[in-house]
């Protein structure tokens, strides 16, 4: 195969496939959410770092209702950090 037809192929590989790995939509908001809760459920944590969560949870649900589910996942992930997973 020459380098055109090669490239040719590629090129209708990835128009046939346009989501590769690195720009994969990102894990639906309602199963990071509900991970977050579990995680909740067990975490010892201060006041202040209670309220941190409650406040970044209350963040990406409001994300999560707007079908925003990157930037909910990203609040989610901050509470997780504060949680300490």
């Amino acid at each position: 195969m020459n380098k055109f037809a090669l490239a040719l192929a590629l090129a209708a590989t990835a128009a046939a496939n346009p989501l590769s790995s690195a720009s994969a939509a990102p894990t639906p908001c309602e199963t990071v959410l509900k991970d977050l809760r579990a995680a909740e459920a067990t975490a010892k944590l201060s006041d202040a770092d209670k309220n941190k969560v409650s406040e970044l949870e209350t963040k990406g649900i409001e994300r999560c209702n707007a079908d925003d589910d990157k930037r909910a996942d990203d609040f989610f992930a901050q509470a997780m950090k504060v949680l300490g997973k």
